[in-house]
């Protein structure tokens, strides 16, 4: 079922496009890059019969403002969490994170003060080293690289994207991934995004991990080549009394590889802490 994101949170002139739906405990989902709350939808469908469910994209992601003149980076992303917590009146909501998103909602906690009743960190950028060879050719090019034709842009990032995934993906998962990133306004924020990428926003606070006192799951899929389950391993020995869950057969879009089995663990993980 499609949730649109009905509602809108302006912040320093950015739009942050967000939903919510259901009745219970609050369970916010945030989204990594270069993906979109979308990648979430389903499972905040069907948790939302037991949970009052939250999405929203970041800006400069999805169906969030795109401005060109607004900075997207970790830093900002992670003020915005706690100020959008705030917003929305939660103080100790779960948070389920995915990529990005868990290095936001980690530098939202360490930094800023949001509080959270549970952290599900599901193949999250929070450790050293992260950044593949293309995104340091864009940091390097990205102006040149905004300027691609269409065509190219779109081949580009269809290689790019079905690179994540380990059983491969569906026209209309491909399509629901990419939408985001075409056009005049998607095109040239694919590759600003990628350029504000930056290690030293997860660098700042790796080293407070282990001062992290609320229950943690960290879901990782065993065939993600985007973020290899070393770092799963090592993420978990970091945080104190962290539950480690692996995935077989599951790539970086561990969503769409392993659906079911991402929704079981999810879910069994957020009834426990109810």
């Amino acid at each position: 079922m499609r949730i649109e994101l009905d509602e809108a949170f302006t912040w320093r002139g950015r739009t942050v496009r967000w939903a919510r739906r259901g009745d219970g405990p609050p369970v916010v989902f945030c989204h990594g890059t270069p993906w979109s709350s979308a990648l979430w939808e389903p499972f905040a469908d069907a948790l939302s019969r037991q949970f009052t469910v939250y999405l929203w994209d970041m800006p400069g992601y999805g169906r969030s403002s795109k401005d060109p003149g607004h900075r997207v980076s970790l830093d900002v992303q992670g003020e915005l969490l706690a100020d959008l917590l705030g917003h929305w009146g939660l103080t100790r909501p779960h948070i389920v994170a995915h990529d990005y998103g868990g290095a936001v909602a980690l530098r939202a906690h360490l930094l800023h003060d949001a509080v959270y009743a549970s952290l599900a960190l599901v193949d999250v950028v929070a450790l050293a080293p992260w950044g593949s060879s293309f995104f340091q050719l864009v940091r390097e090019h990205a102006e040149v690289f905004q300027k691609l034709p269409p065509a190219v842009h779109e081949g580009a990032l269809r290689a790019y994207i079905a690179g994540a995934s380990a059983r491969g993906l569906t026209e209309q998962q491909v399509t629901m991934l990419i939408e985001p990133w075409l056009g005049e306004t998607g095109q040239p924020a694919f590759y600003r995004q990628i350029a504000a990428a930056d290690q030293a926003y997860t660098d700042e606070i790796e080293h407070r991990y282990a001062s992290i006192d609320l229950p943690v799951l960290v879901l990782w899929g065993t065939d993600d080549t985007w973020i290899p389950v070393d770092r799963a391993h090592r993420l978990a020995a970091m945080i104190p009394g962290a539950r480690l869950e692996l995935v077989e057969h599951a790539g970086h879009l561990i969503q769409l590889d392993t659906p079911v089995a991402v929704s079981a663990n999810l879910h069994r993980w957020l009834i426990g802490r109810d």
